[in-house]
């Protein structure tokens, strides 16, 4: 666990799904950190200087050093952090959960995305994608925790 000896940061939103991946995360690991909530329209100085290549959230911070993008967080804290792995043990099983983490981030994100920018007939096709995509993820956690 995280102690004073470690210095560990979040930096983001709560409203983004992504810096909450991160947070569920830690706190399933049971991992102490400092949580800096971020203005998206007006970027802090420290997020543009620790994320100069995407300039977005969630990144975290240990021990001064910067790794930004959830998925790649996920994994540093799983490496970092054995106890209590965020991944299951079966090789199949992990894949699966990488499947719908991707089938998230790359398929319902993005027709949600769609479906609060669009109008007319492109917002009913992305609302409806939305749906069909949160129909297939119910399916799968149907009895289930987590994936």
């Amino acid at each position: 666990m995280a102690g004073a000896a470690e210095d560990l940061k979040v930096l983001g939103t709560k409203q983004s799904m992504f810096t909450q991946r991160v947070v569920w995360a830690m706190k399933l690991k049971g991992v102490e950190y400092e949580f800096i909530e971020e203005d998206l329209v007006h970027k802090s100085s420290l997020l543009l200087a620790l994320n100069p290549v995407h300039k977005k959230v969630p990144v975290l911070v240990h021990d001064g050093k910067p790794i930004a993008e959830s998925k790649i967080i996920l994994e540093y804290l799983d490496e970092t952090w054995k106890e209590r792995p965020l991944l299951p043990e079966d090789p199949r099983e992990r894949a699966n959960v990488r499947f719908w983490a991707a089938f998230i981030d790359d398929k319902l994100m993005e027709a949600s995305k769609k479906a609060f920018v669009s109008t007319g007939d492109d917002r009913a096709k992305a609302m409806e994608s939305t749906m069909e995509g949160l129909k297939l993820l119910e399916q799968e956690l149907q009895g289930k925790k987590y994936f």
